[in-house]
């Protein structure tokens, strides 16, 4: 079996994929032309990508071999599913491998933006000492938060934030409201009217839903303008489900605070020199889209690529496939 893998990848799996017997071939660096060139060069059967795109002209130019694309995380936005299906080819992801990491990370901002942590570093690295200003924080204890998802990584955060003692409610397509007593937390059907109903009760919101159709844009104006003043926001999920630009004029002129690790039009790249306007806004603090970058997050994203592929190529079953069968 011929596997391409398009990003770095940790030794444990390229070590696993090839104890399988895989033809294997790594081109870390490749994308875009690149990385259809070298697809046309090697027609692998399984294409293996983190956040390299993987668009429709990628997989024609496999002519017909490829079967496969594997995501290295959770997350498929890269890969045009569509496309996929209609070449016969499975997307398969890595659910829930680094759900303990995205939840560790959302938990760091939403402690970050109660107590200013980037703020007063930065003041006493500038030589002021103000303990008078940083004095102010309200803590966590007894404060609300809307959980918005809740798949593998939004029960983690929910889990961390009961843990504070924070008082929760969420919202999610797959939760019932038994299941939401099950887990202590109070519950809101899964309609834009009833989110943008109570979304004006919470101290912080957290974002945890894929891009789709329906979620595509859904912290808008709107949503931001019912924000409670000075409320946080939290979004370590995708850029598209947010307006930038909305969220900016809520923080300008209504004090929400945000904490963001994605980005509308953020660089594929690992490294480049780019800077989004909500960076500049004092009140947002900014990561680098690495929730899931963590050494245990990757190390179990790396087994479960071998594991997918394992299962393959003794049944040719598709593990966690997301496209349409087609």
């Amino acid at each position: 079996m011929k596997i391409l893998v398009a990003d770095a990848l940790e030794d444990v799996a390229i070590d696993g994929l090839r104890a399988l017997g895989a033809d294997l071939h790594l081109v870390p660096d490749a994308s875009g032309d690149a990385l259809a060139k070298a697809v046309g060069e090697t027609r692998p059967e399984v294409l293996v990508v983190r956040s390299t795109k993987a668009p429709a002209e990628v997989m024609d130019a496999a002519g017909g071999s490829l079967k496969l694309i594997i995501r290295a995380g959770a997350g498929t936005d890269n890969i045009d599913k569509p496309a996929a299906t209609e070449r016969r080819v499975a997307v398969c992801n890595c659910p829930g491998m680094n759900a303990v990491a995205v939840a560790e990370l959302t938990i760091g901002h939403l402690i970050a933006l109660d107590r200013r942590l980037p703020e007063q570093d930065a003041a006493l690295k500038a030589g002021h000492w103000n303990k008078a200003e940083f004095s102010k924080a309200r803590g966590l204890k007894g404060r609300s938060l809307l959980v918005v998802g809740t798949g593998a990584i939004g029960l983690e955060v929910i889990k961390r934030a009961r843990a504070f003692d924070m008082t929760v409610t969420a919202q999610s397509r797959s939760l019932t409201q038994s299941m939401a007593e099950a887990i202590g937390v109070s519950w809101i059907p899964f309609t834009r009217e009833a989110l943008l109903e109570v979304v004006p009760n919470f101290d912080a919101v957290s974002m945890h839903v894929p891009v789709t159709d329906e979620t595509r844009g859904m912290c808008n104006a709107d949503f931001f303008a019912r924000m409670k003043p000075g409320a946080f926001f939290i979004n370590t999920s995708r850029g598209a489900i947010m307006d930038e630009a909305a969220l900016a004029v809520a923080v300008s002129e209504r004090g929400i605070r945000a904490a963001l690790d994605v980005y509308n039009d953020q660089p594929a790249g690992k490294s480049a020199e780019w800077r989004p306007d909500v960076a500049t806004l004092d009140g947002v603090h900014c990561s680098h889209h690495v929730g899931a970058s963590t050494d245990q997050a990757q190390l179990a994203v790396a087994e479960e690529v071998v594991r997918i592929v394992r299962v393959y190529a003794e049944s040719g079953r598709f593990e966690h496939q997301v496209n349409a069968r087609g």
